[in-house]
């Protein structure tokens, strides 16, 4: 399926500095929108499974599939409420799937959520968000089913609907014997490109004749010499796919018969190889299955002469001309992204009708399409990967037909007619919120104008307030309520839509007709209301409308010196201008005499950008002359040239198009030069290039029979060597790039090429290299690897380097072979100290986390603040503990140890344990209920882990998960909505900040910034107008103020997103520190601290020092590699896709 598949739909969150508004609106969590005039579900994307996603709809549209996983009940599958019982024999995977397809297929929402499924799958956070392929998991999918109902009535579910055989035929030329062999398949792998359709690509594929002659000539065993032979691959669709059977075919042998007769060459075969065609096609010979019913097939085929005709001996028999099959088309498309559904089969909800229509379904979205616009769709570079068949004459029962309850299994029934109840309540009580929306009033007595907008006089809470209101209500209705709010308001009252621009607010039209109400009239919510008399403000009129709304520029020109003279300095100032003002009053705006004007629309300003304005068009306005927000104005004298202009823009011009390859000489072997440029072409032979480079380089004619190339990536690190038979377009090498002619052979296609290095933190050319066979064993690999790092002892595992260049998943299975675990030439592997837990077990390694609190809180037995342990496991920066504003950045994380625990183990059981370790000793803490827990990253605190009695397998930890305790100084209960954050009140006059206090904010009603700003003011007993609140990102140093709404405000007619904290740019979360500051006390702007000016200028230092260390390296390293850019960590290769699946045999 098709779509955006990266975009996140973030919330804007502004910056605005006037909007803190008086009231709030707080929306409750709606539910999930019902379906959509298609009737159809679609499926939300977890972050990349949109490949997932489309497999899931194929399947879920195959009737016989879906349909033979609900024949599957409780009493063969268990109960998914008994999954986490010791001795449950439950399987999870096809009872998630059996849900999901009711949910698809009965539940009243626009799209179902694959959470559950990708949970019995194993996966854990990271794969949802990876994109794999579609085939891949297809493959992957139909094992872990097949595994998961073994010992079922479903056990062949899969080889029943998807098995085919592929039937590879030698003829010899001269005796005619055939040579057969037959092979399996669940899908055909085609070439679609210069292909009309699909009959063609199978042909092509798979039946089209290859001829051996000439200098390919066929060796015949009952010949015993090379002869001429024909070879040939059978899998017609409808006569060797088995998943294109049905009963009724095989009950019918005349239906066979024909058949196997319409493979044969000229339709002729021996009457006793019919019957042995037979038994291998059904699997029962003609006596066990026909004889009793037809008689002998003999005297079968003799009472249908009509169809066949037997020899005048009856030994051969053949089908007559006018009896081939009459079939309709053999395939109904259902592909990726467009399937097309049939009254029959359409699994409408509620049994509404429907008509045959394709539809697109993008995750959660489905939408009819029209034939033709799928058609065009397919005709430029996109083409469909994977497409599903299902043959046009299997027909659905009546009472199938319009009734998406088919066969659906009673307890699913109940529980989805339960969910929609609760639905239908839940939308119920939305809908009564629906129809408010929010408005923000400018208030025209506190705003003044001045270079060329409207800004707030003041307090900016006096400037704006925020208004909830009912658009169904009248216009009328809205300005007799901003009456009574205004109670100092006298005279005339205009409400005229405003927009804040970038010089300021702006008033557009005014609003008229009272009695129409605030839908009628287009109001959107979050719309900007400028509330004045209609005249002036401040004694000066105020232009309104569309025409002359302010464009603020960036204007150029050059320095007067103290002489009046013009230095030679090009200065840049912003300037504020009326657009429908001419261009030539910039000359009387600016006290300029005149000169020449030019314009740059974009955001460069090299000289090939400026545009010079003809006096002539002077009397243009702004917006005719096309210039915006942020364009560029400069001024120059009329006799002076472009030579500035010139210095700010560096002039490149196209290089030819490159033809050769650079071969470095990397042999340790003397020669005339080093390295040399080989002509290629994307078509040439990597084994000429060597041979080539060897004889240029002038080097032993040896080498040609023990040498390789092997592609030099930017950082100079020598890659797989590359295979002699590949062209440069195979080996994905493109012109110009650089190779090293290194010793020793290519490893062949059975072999892999590795790299492998010790530990996690591997920097790029280090790693060793090694050659191995695909079929070694991932121990006998580790013990190789050991043995050539030089290391000993059995407590080591192999962990595959992911793309981001770290330590990825564990190769957990010691027994399987690197091919079974997906491993390629050219991965990484490393080796890390320690054994492996066993299957189901974590270890995990803990830290003590202490915070700063107020006193009261739990301390160690010895007061470690001001000294440095001796230990080497804390990651800390030591400094005056105590000292106002220096808390929010220090982190100090004491290791405590490792723990190995069971997945199935809870929160609760994992503190206990945690509390056992010897390094525990040092703290007082009454019992686990007394700690928090969080996930590590970054050396910080980063999620945190609630419930105590949930499983650790429901986290999603991973086996790499690091795991501190926080002590608490009572226990806490932290519900599923409850987000904990760490508040610091502002001490009035410094630069510095009270010790943090723990808030724990209810944010079920919405992540909205109004919500916050009022739990914090009560946690402060202060009136929530008179505080400003910040979230702190301490990798930055930097304080990020929270207002109390939006700024970001869209076009009219367009829904505003919903201010959520959770959204860009705050990603608000458990642990987030928020700075508070009490209006009362002080009224500025600035949140920051010294520690956050040090911190910094610390941070400028070293990506300065950064900076100088990677050019001198690029320096250094251009000696040895010309040409070789700033080293940077390469991406690795894709992780790979696996579904983990219990043991049911």
């Amino acid at each position: 399926m098709f779509g955006d598949l990266f975009e996140e739909d973030d919330s804007s969150v502004s910056h605005n500095q006037y909007g803190k508004g008086k009231k709030l609106k707080t929306k409750a969590v709606e539910p999930p929108p019902p379906r959509e005039f298609t009737n159809l579900s679609g499926i939300r994307n977890q972050g990349g499974t949109c490949y997932l996603n489309s497999l899931l709809q194929t399947l879920h549209f195959t009737p016989e599939f879906r349909e033979a996983l609900f024949s599957l009940g409780p009493e063969e599958l268990g109960s998914l409420e008994d999954k986490d019982k010791p001795d449950a024999k439950v399987r999870i995977i096809p009872l998630e799937l059996q849900r999901l397809f009711a949910q698809l297929l009965l539940l009243d929402q626009e799209a179902a959520s694959t959470a559950d499924l990708t949970d019995s799958f194993g996966w854990t956070s990271n794969e949802e968000m990876r994109q794999h392929d579609v085939q891949e998991l297809n493959r992957i999918l139909f094992s872990a089913l097949e595994t998961s109902l073994v010992g079922t009535s479903g056990h062949d579910l899969i080889n029943r609907l998807y098995h085919g055989t592929i039937v590879n035929q030698i003829v010899c030329k001269e005796c005619k014997n055939v040579s057969e062999k037959q092979e399996d398949f669940l899908d055909l792998t085609v070439a679609v490109k210069n292909v009309s359709g699909l009959e063609d690509a199978l042909w092509n594929m798979y039946v089209e004749e290859e001829i051996f002659d000439s200098d390919n000539l066929y060796h015949c065993g009952t010949c015993d010499r090379l002869v001429k032979a024909a070879k040939e691959e059978n899998s017609k669709p409808d006569v060797n796919l088995k998943d294109l059977q049905n009963e009724e075919e095989i009950d019918d042998p005349l239906m066979i018969l024909k058949t196997i007769l319409l493979q044969e060459e000229s339709n002729l075969i021996p009457v006793d190889q019919l019957g042995q065609k037979l038994l291998k096609k059904i699997g029962i010979s003609w006596n066990k299955k026909y004889r009793k019913q037809y008689g002998p097939l003999r005297k079968f085929l003799q009472l249908h002469s009509q169809t066949f005709l037997l020899s005048s001996d009856e030994s051969t028999v053949r089908l007559l001309k006018n009896s081939t099959l009459q079939a309709e088309p053999d395939f109904q498309r259902n592909d990726q992204q467009i399937f097309k559904t049939l009254p029959s089969e359409s699994p409408g909800f509620n049994g509404r009708t429907s008509c045959p229509h394709w539809f697109d379904i993008n995750d959660s979205k489905v939408q009819p399409i029209k034939e033709k616009d799928i058609q065009q769709q397919f005709q430029g570079k996109e083409s469909a990967y994977m497409l599903f068949y299902r043959k046009s004459q299997l027909q659905r029962p009546p009472e199938a037909r319009g009734n998406p309850r088919y066969r659906v299994p009673r307890h699913l029934l109940s529980e989805m007619d339960a969910a929609n109840i609760e639905l239908q309540t839940k939308r119920a009580e939305c809908d009564s919120t629906e129809n408010n929306f929010e408005l923000h009033l400018h208030l025209g007595p506190h705003y003044h104008f001045f270079n060329g907008a409207l800004h707030p006089v003041g307090s900016q809470t006096e400037s704006v307030w925020d208004l909830t209101f009912d658009k169904r209500k009248t216009l009328g209705d809205l300005r007799q309520s901003i009456f009574q709010l205004l109670e100092f308001w006298e005279g005339d009252m205009v409400l005229s839509v405003a927009k804040l621009l970038p010089a300021g607010l702006h008033v557009y039209q005014t609003l008229d007709g009272d009695s129409l109400t605030l839908s009628e009239i287009e109001l959107a919510d979050g719309e900007d209301i400028f509330v004045w008399n209609g005249v002036e403000v401040g004694g000066i009129q105020i232009p309104a409308g569309r025409d002359c709304e302010p464009l603020l520029l960036n204007v150029l020109h050059l320095a007067t010196s103290s002489e009046g003279g013009k230095c030679q300095q090009l200065i840049e100032f912003p300037h504020v201008f009326p657009s429908n003002a001419e261009v030539g009053t910039v000359f009387t705006s600016l006290a300029i005499p005149g000169g020449v004007v030019l314009i740059n629309n974009t955001e460069s300003i090299g000289e090939k950008n400026w545009t010079t304005i003809p006096k002539v068009d002077l009397k243009k306005t702004f917006r005719e002359q096309g210039l915006r927000n942020g364009s560029s104005i400069l001024i120059r004298d009329s006799n002076h040239d472009n030579s500035l202009l010139a210095k700010q823009e560096k002039w490149i011009t196209s290089m030819n198009e490159i033809d050769w390859l650079q071969v470095k000489n990397l042999c340790e072997l003397e020669s005339e030069e080093e390295q040399v440029r080989i002509s290629a072409t994307v078509n040439t032979v990597v084994f000429d290039i060597r041979i080539k480079a060897i004889q240029e380089l002038k080097l032993m004619k040896e080498l040609a029979e023990n040498s390789c190339l092997r592609p030099i990536d930017r950082n100079g690190k020598l890659l797989c060597p590359v295979p002699d038979n590949y062209t440069l377009k195979e080996a994905g090498l493109k012109m110009g790039s650089s190779l090293g002619l290194c010793p020793g052979r290519a490893p062949t296609s059975s072999q892999l090429f590795l790299f492998f290095a010790v530990g996690s933190d591997v920097q790029p050319g280090t790693e060793m290299e090694i050659i191995v066979e695909e079929t070694l064993s991932v121990r006998d690999c580790l013990k190789i690897m050991l043995e050539k790092s030089g290391l000993l002892g059995d407590a080591w595992h192999l962990r595959k380097m992911d793309w981001c260049y770290e330590a990825g998943e564990p190769l957990c299975d010691e027994d399987a072979t690197l091919k079974e675990l997906t491993i390629c030439s050219g991965d990484t592997l490393l080796l890390i100290e320690g054994k492996l837990p066993p299957l189901g077990f974590l270890t995990v390694p803990i830290w003590w986390y202490q915070p700063q609190h107020p006193s009261g809180h739990w301390k160690s037995h010895q007061d470690r603040r001001n000294c440095t342990p001796s230990q080497g496991g804390i990651w800390r920066a030591i400094s005056a503990q105590g000292a106002p504003g220096d808390v929010h950045a220090e982190v100090s994380l004491h290791y405590l140890g490792d723990i190995d625990i069971s997945e199935d183990a809870t929160l609760m059981e994992l503190k206990s344990q945690a509390m056992t370790l010897p390094s525990f000793s040092e703290f007082v803490i009454p019992s686990p209920a007394f700690l928090r827990a969080w996930t590590v990253e970054s050396k910080r605190p980063s999620r945190l882990l609630r419930a105590d009695q949930q499983q650790l397998k429901e986290y999603k930890l991973g086996r790499r998960t690091e795991i501190c305790l926080e002590p608490l100084q009572k226990e806490e209960n932290l519900g599923p909505q409850d987000v904990l954050l760490r508040t610091q009140m502002r001490l009035p006059g410094e630069r510095a900040y009270a010790l943090p206090m723990n808030m724990v904010w209810d944010a079920a009603r919405g992540w909205t910034a109004g919500s916050l700003r009022q739990r914090v003011a009560d946690f402060y007993s202060l009136p929530v107008e008179k505080i400003e609140i910040a979230k702190y990102f301490p990798e930055k140093f930097e304080w990020l103020p929270i207002s109390s709404w939006n700024q970001q405000i869209t076009k009219r007619k367009k829904k505003k997103k919903q201010d959520n904290l959770q959204g860009a740019p705050y990603h608000l979360k458990d642990g987030d520190t928020i700075g508070v500051k009490n209006l009362l006390a002080e009224d500025d702007d600035d949140f920051s601290t010294v520690t956050d000016d040090i911190g910094k200028e610390k941070q400028k230092q070293l990506a300065l020092g950064k900076r100088k260390s990677q050019e001198a390296l690029r320096v250094q390293s251009s000696h040895v590699f010309s040409g070789a850019e700033t080293p940077a960590r390469p991406r690795g290769p894709e992780a790979s896709l696996s579904i983990h699946v219990g043991s049911f045999r």
